[in-house]
Parts: structure tokens; sequence; C-alpha cells
């Protein structure tokens, strides 16, 4: 793998649109100004005669993908030995990331950012970055090998803005052992909420069990934008503000009463765990074996597995698609996680230093051993093909189910996700909803008309600092 690493980057022919960035316009503000000094981006002779180029790269991966960044960064200064050297700069987990950056000055800010999904309208908004789009069209390029959803979510007014880097599906994690003492197929997972109370109800009522609850999940916003995209609808109006800048949000919907009804029923009725809105602790119900159903992305896939191998009571991991609100919902999952910004600034040589580390982590190569390093999902669909990454998932069966549930998920303007600036505050406020009603009690419908009522005044004062 470190001999395939070490090839050039311009091998890649990087091939990144899909059909919805074909054909985009090539214009990109590079100056450090935010509304004069449109430029395509900066070819490859930005960097001839300036010596080594430095690259200030911030991020948010810690851990084990903290470690995989590092050791690919490393492997991209050593192939650019004397032309560009990036160094990396840990901003701790996303939310601090965003204020990290947005706290920057023009001088601050790095070269290259690494933002979560929802922060992709406000990465848009604030002016300083050059569209990925941009740099394929000056390279002429094309981005065929992104998987189609997953460079939909970052394609904005028809413009591949960032290039995706690490990415997740969700999933639903299943207690092998529990479900067969239940005498149910874990091989054939509940698809709806209905399926997983009738799962737990048996559960339950399983002599000798050893977990607590049938089911038990965060808490968390993300999921909750799940079952809006299943269900085919959009989080905001102007189409998830795909087609204009959306305005309101759109939270207190029939199927979103029903999820929330079910979920504090489960919770009353003892078939489901109380949870937070702190993944931290879902993810523990679900590996120390106190609920045999949990939510998640495929990120925790090899955490689940460890965690399930070394339980008082060890057990098998399981997975299922991202259940349904109702069997008839016609629509996929969103996909979660970060891409990469190239950072807009004064010095050309920079921006283009920027976009060649951004190609070397979007290549096959780079993204099979992101792949089977941290279970995220490759950007890449060659990647999938490539015998490594082959032989990883053989050995993590569960992890095919990922993949045929990104590859069934039509395109849609539901699925893409909303792309509001305050997209953040706005799952922040759909948690509070769902704890006013799981832990607290409180009516379904009137928490998500209040939350609705707050992430609309949001969404307006940040429309009302851009003039907009």
């Amino acid at each position: 793998m470190r001999n395939k690493l070490r090839r050039s980057a311009c091998a890649l022919a990087l091939a990144l649109t899909t059909a919805m960035a074909a054909g985009c316009s090539s214009a990109a503000n590079s100056s450090d100004s935010d509304d004069s000094g449109a430029t395509t981006a900066p070819g490859a002779d930005a960097l001839k005669g300036k010596g080594e180029v430095d690259v200030s790269f911030w991020h948010a991966m810690s851990g084990v993908n903290g470690d995989t960044l590092k050791k690919l960064v490393d492997s991209f200064n050593q192939q650019h030995k004397g032309k560009i050297k990036v160094t990396l700069s840990y901003k701790g987990q996303y939310d601090t990331a965003l204020a990290s950056y947005k706290n920057a000055s023009s001088q601050q800010r790095p070269n290259l950012m690494q933002m979560y999904d929802v922060g992709t309208r406000y990465m848009i908004d604030s002016k300083t970055v050059v569209p990925i789009q941009s740099f394929l069209d000056t390279d002429g390029t094309k981005a065929s090998d992104i998987q189609p959803n997953i460079a939909g979510y970052y394609t904005v007014d028809d413009k591949l803005y960032s290039m995706p880097f690490n990415t997740s599906m969700p999933l639903l994690y299943i207690n092998r052992e529990a479900f067969e003492k239940a005498g149910l197929d874990p091989d054939k997972p509940p698809t709806t909420l209905d399926e997983i109370r009738t799962a737990a109800e048996k559960i339950k009522k399983t002599s000798g069990e050893t977990v607590r609850y049938g089911f038990g999940a965060t808490l968390y916003g993300w999921f909750f934008e799940q079952w809006d995209a299943i269900a085919e609808k959009t989080l905001c109006n102007a189409d998830n503000g795909r087609t204009g800048r959306a305005s309101k949000a759109t939270l207190a919907t029939d199927t979103n009463v029903k999820l929330l009804t079910w979920w504090r029923k489960m919770v009353d009725d003892g078939l489901a765990m109380k949870l937070d809105s702190n993944t931290d602790n879902g993810d523990a119900a679900f590996s120390s074996g106190t609920v045999a159903m949990a939510l998640e992305s495929t990120g925790s896939l090899g955490g689940f597995i460890q965690g399930a191998a070394t339980a008082k009571n060890p057990f098998k991991v399981a997975v299922g698609n991202f259940p349904k609100v109702n069997a008839s919902d016609p629509g996929g999952p969103i996909i979660g996680g970060a891409s990469l910004w190239v950072v807009r600034g004064k010095d050309s040589a920079k921006e283009r230093a920027a976009w060649e580390l951004t190609k070397f982590l979007a290549a096959k190569e780079s993204q099979v051993t992101w792949h089977t390093s941290t279970g995220y999902f490759p950007i890449s669909k060659a990647a999938l093909n490539d015998p490594a990454d082959k032989k990883w998932v053989k050995k993590q069966p569960q992890f095919a189910t990922a993949i045929k549930e990104l590859e069934g998920t039509k395109l849609t303007h539901a699925t893409q996700g909303c792309s509001v600036g305050e997209m953040p505050a706005v799952r922040k406020d759909v948690e509070n909803a769902l704890q006013a009603v799981v832990l607290q009690g409180k009516d379904p419908k009137q928490a998500l008309t209040a939350a609705e009522k707050t992430a609309d005044k949001q969404i307006a004062a940040y429309d009302a600092k851009l003039g907009g």
C-alpha cells in the first residue's frame, strides 16, 4: 500500500464530477476580499519557481482517524519533498473546528480546512473558499469516480464546492445473540419502527436474556434528518436549499410527530433505553450489550465489533439498513462526515498546493487506506473494487450493507440534505425537541413546532447578517 501511495497524484486524472456538477462555471473568488477578484483557480504553473510551499491543514480527526490522516499526509510530504510541505493542526471536534474557523482572521485561516457536513452552507456564504469545481475546470478534469450521492451533498447551485473526504452512512446495529435467543433472524433485520418494536417486545420476553432493552439510540439530530430523507421529505424549504436560499425549517410534520410518539412510547414501555444526545453514551449502551438494537454510522462499525467481543456477555454484530418510519417511505438516507475546502488567500501557490493535497487524499489509493483503516465510506467508486479494499470488506461483511444502502439511494433534494447556514443550530433545535419528548414527556407536535419557530428565527438572523 505504501508503494501505491507513493505513485504520483498526477496519475489520478481526478474524475470527480457527478452529472450535477458537470459543465458548471469555473469562476471562483481567489482574492482576499469577499466580493472582488473573481478568477479561475490557479493552475499547476502557480507552483513553479516557488521552492517548498508551506500548507496549513486544519482538521477534526482524533484517535485512529487522526493517526491515519497523519500517515497519509506524511506520505504526501515525502512524495512532494522540496515542493510542498503540509502541516496538520487538530482543531478539536467538528463544532469546535467550525468555531475556530469562524473566529480566525484572513491571515490566520488555514490553506485547507476539513469541515463537517452541516457546515457546508456557512463555508460557501463565508466567501473564503475556492470551489473545487474551479480547480476541476482549470485542470480540465471530471469527477466521475466520486459516489454520486456523496458528491451530491456538497454540490450547491450546480457547483461542487468541496471535496468529500470522511463519509459515513447510517445503519441499524443488532446484537446477533440477543436476536437468536428471541427466535429472531439477525440476517433479516427490522426495516420499520413497528418491526423494531415487535423485535424489542420479543427480546424483552425472552427468558435469561442479558440485554436490558430491545432498543436504544442517541437522541441525535443526524438520525432525525435520515428519517426525513427516507420519507422523501425536505428539512427546509427551497428544496432543502438546493434551488434557492432556504429561509424556513420544516420539522413538525406528520412523519416526525409519529417518530417522536413512537420513541417516547418505546421508552415508557421499557422497550427502549433513555439516552441523551451524547453519541458516546449511545455507543456504549450497544457495545456493552445493554441494548440489542442501536442506530449509528458506519464509522462506529469497527469499535462496535471490538466492544462486542470484550463485553461482559460477548456477542457478534449484525447490521441492517437504517429503518423507515413507514414501510411505504420511498427515499434513502443522507451521508454524514466531512469534506475538504481549499481556502482562498493572496498566495495562489498555496491554493494550488492545497489542491494537490486534496487530489492526493481523494485518490483511489488513499481512499483504500482511509477506508480500511478507519471504516469511513470511500468516496471513490474505484476504491471499492481494489483487491485490498475487497479483502477488508470480506472480513467485515457488515459493511457490504452500507455499500448497498448508498448505491440503492436515489439522489434527490431530500437525500442531499438541508443546505442552510445555521444547520448546526437547527440540528441542536431538533435534539432539544427529541429530549423534550422522549425524556420529559412533552407533546411531540408542540415540541417540534417550538423547535421549528426557533430554527426559523436563527435562519432569519443569519440571512440578515448576509444582507439577504
